[in-house]
């Protein structure tokens, strides 16, 4: 579906920013406010717009912490966090000496921290040890009971951030008494940007520090452990789960079966236009962002080492390892891994179900933007019916 903007890209992550509003990410007014500043396909505006948004925003955040106003201080701060994520998404041409990339990653950053810190259960910042470093994580409980409840790990995929993941999922599960662990693993968020960690095709010697992490968590039923990958993150997940058998269920959103066709459209496009790669990015938004963000998130130089770097990311030979029950999602209009969860899906040999979210319920968008709410309700639903068998 189109919102605001015919350009696939801006219209896409415009409903991305808009949809997180469920769970307090975004007011519509504002959105629609910000993007009528913004033409079509213009990213340096996008940005300018979105952090002026951000800082207005941030500022009624700041403004009400100092007047006493803690809940009106929350909601402006969880808003002001989406939108500075937003305001950086497109800055990816050289991000890693990008200052004002940085800083609006760690505006960010700072206010959603501030903001967790007043959720009526405080989110607890964690350090996951990984190798000889650490990953970042946020640990979100459901009520401060510390009875052990059933837990979400959950990580995202080709962009996200960890600050994301509130709005993705974990508000969602706490009100349906699920914790969550949610993480930024190698090549997502601050892990590459303050770090220099890359994606990694062996996703399983990253989750597998979570759950001993999780375990080692009074709170965390280690019988009902989840984990959930959005986007690329579909691909990770599956992977982890086919060597990690702790986890007791896992949730593709949605299912990638392999990665490397997408970046194989962008070469066969390449290859049959005039002035091939260059001219391609040059009038394509998606394809541009795509190379640029996978040279720095997987640490390959060129569009040839990201072609094939992408080979790696496979379950061929893998899926049928996996034992868990395994929920698959499908987006009728996903633009970017087209008929991935039905190869991912027909591979698996476990219990495994598929729902496909078509476009007229508002659904059909890559993993659901704009239908946050649906695609929660029927993971959530899937999970309550499975762990009370």
């Amino acid at each position: 579906m189109k919102f605001l903007y015919d350009n696939e890209s801006f219209s896409f992550e415009a409903l991305r920013a808009a949809g997180y509003a469920t769970y307090g990410g975004a007011e519509l007014g504002e959105v629609l406010v910000t993007c009528r500043l913004i033409p079509d396909g213009d990213e340096e505006a996008w940005s300018a717009q979105w952090a002026a948004t951000a800082a207005r925003v941030e500022r009624i955040g700041r403004d009400a912490l100092a007047a006493g106003h803690r809940v009106s201080a929350r909601e402006a701060l969880l808003r002001a966090s989406n939108y500075y994520r937003t305001a950086d998404f497109y800055r990816r041409a050289d991000p890693a000496n990008d200052t004002e990339s940085a800083r609006l990653a760690k505006a960010s950053g700072r206010t959603f921290a501030d903001a967790a810190a007043l959720l009526d259960v405080p989110a607890r910042a964690v350090r996951i040890p990984y190798e000889d470093t650490t990953l970042p994580g946020y640990l979100f409980l459901a009520d401060d009971s510390g009875e052990p409840r059933p837990t979400v790990l959950y990580h995202g995929g080709y962009d996200s951030t960890l600050e994301e993941a509130y709005f993705a999922l974990a508000a969602g599960a706490l009100r349906r008494g699920f914790h969550v662990l949610a993480f930024d693993g190698p090549g997502q968020g601050s892990t590459v940007r303050e770090q220099g960690l890359h994606f990694r095709p062996d996703w399983e010697a990253v989750v597998t520090p979570v759950v001993e992490f999780a375990l080692a968590l009074p709170e965390v039923d280690g019988d009902r452990l989840t984990l959930i990958g959005t986007s690329l993150g579909g691909y990770l997940a599956a992977r982890a789960v086919a060597f990690e058998h702790r986890i007791a269920a896992c949730v593709l959103h949605d299912g990638v079966y392999d990665v490397h066709p997408t970046f194989e459209a962008v070469a066969r496009t390449a290859a049959e236009t005039p002035g091939g790669l260059a001219a391609v990015m040059a009038q394509s938004t998606s394809a541009r962002w795509l190379i640029h963000n996978g040279l720095w998130t997987l640490g390959v130089s060129g569009a040839d080492g990201l072609l094939e770097a992408s080979k790696a990311y496979t379950m061929e030979g893998l899926a049928e390892r996996i034992a868990c029950p395994m929920l698959v999602l499908e987006a009728e209009n996903d633009q970017f891994f087209t008929g991935q969860p039905q190869r991912i899906f027909d591979a698996l040999t476990c219990q495994k179900e598929l729902i496909v979210f078509p476009e007229a319920e508002g659904g059909g968008e890559h993993c659901h933007e704009g239908a946050v709410a649906l695609w929660h309700q029927r993971t959530f639903d899937w999970l309550d019916t499975l762990f009370a068998t």
